[in-house]
């Protein structure tokens, strides 16, 4: 049976986790209204992106668009596509105790990416070390692992410089297809995978584009050269798609791990019910004994009287 003093290193050692658990609770929470603003916030900058491809598209044919830098014939595809060259983005986390969000994550992409090609994609680039060892089990090639941001500023960074990795790696290997997968917040406290294709551009998008009403009764104009001008506006909506994944990543892995801390504060509940119980119990039992040795101790020293 464990000592009174045993007992309450362990209770005080239980409260301070459980006091940690709190805290990292506490700043999950944060963090989650920081990321998902910063996704929320890039919504206006979107709309004026998809503003600038329509008034290009207004006026021109989309068929050349189909043999562009970023068409690939711009076709759906069905069942297989071994004859494309696939180029992979994975969002995971670089720290622990979020629960199975990398798991997720990464079982998603494996089988999503089997439904589409038999062989590993051609490119991988990871954001958050954790997700990188359940790719390269599976035979997947890194290209190159990213660190995962740790505030909002930094997200800005990494995207950047992922687009970039990604820009040089594109067109030395010809690849024709490149997707995200990464966790989307699906609630407060919950997420689920979620799959964004960056190429090729999508054709029926840009086909609503170029039918839709102008908003104004102004027509709009532009100047410059229009494929530069359409190139440029199509990288800024890859940048948008990539941040938006990014923070909506992380927005899931705080979710994750608060649905992860709550766990582990009840089971730290538990534990100091548990602990204190017993502490009771011993300390019961040890003033009990010290009752016992007194009575015992008064009744001898009383029947040495006699």
């Amino acid at each position: 049976m464990p000592t009174l003093e045993l007992l309450r290193r362990k209770i005080e050692t239980a409260s301070d986790l459980q006091s940690v658990v709190t805290t990292m609770k506490t700043l999950a929470a944060v963090r989650i209204h920081q990321y998902q603003r910063a996704a929320d916030a890039l919504m206006d900058y979107n709309r004026t992106i998809e503003l600038g491809l329509q008034v290009i598209l207004r006026e021109q044919r989309l068929q050349p668009l189909q043999t562009s830098e970023w068409g690939d014939q711009n076709r759906p595809s069905t069942g297989h596509e071994d004859g494309s060259h696939h180029g992979v983005i994975v969002f995971g986390s670089d720290q622990g105790m979020c629960g199975q969000f990398n798991e997720q994550i990464a079982m998603h992409a494996l089988e999503h990416h089997a439904k589409h090609c038999r062989r590993p994609p051609e490119a991988l680039w990871i954001v958050g070390a954790r997700v990188a060892f359940l790719l390269t089990d599976s035979g997947w090639s890194i290209d190159e692992a990213f660190r995962i941001p740790t505030t909002v500023p930094e997200i800005a960074d990494c995207v950047s410089d992922l687009l970039t990795a990604v820009e040089a790696v594109r067109e030395q290997r010809n690849l024709t297809k490149l997707r995200i997968y990464s966790n989307k917040r699906s609630s407060a406290g919950s997420y689920q995978p979620n799959t964004t294709q960056l190429l090729p551009i999508d054709f029926a998008w840009l086909k609503q584009l170029s039918v839709k009403q102008w908003e104004s009764p102004c027509l709009p104009t532009f100047g410059g050269e229009r494929e530069k001008l359409f190139s440029l506006l199509v990288r800024e909506s890859l940048y948008v798609s990539l941040y938006q994944a990014c923070a909506e990543s992380l927005a899931s892995e705080n979710a994750s791990r608060i649905a992860a801390m709550q766990a582990a504060e009840k089971n730290i509940e538990e534990t100091l019910d548990e602990l204190n119980t017993a502490f009771k119990t011993q300390r019961q039992t040890a003033i009990t004994e010290e009752l016992l040795d007194v009575v015992v101790g008064f009744e001898a020293l009383t029947q040495s009287e006699r």
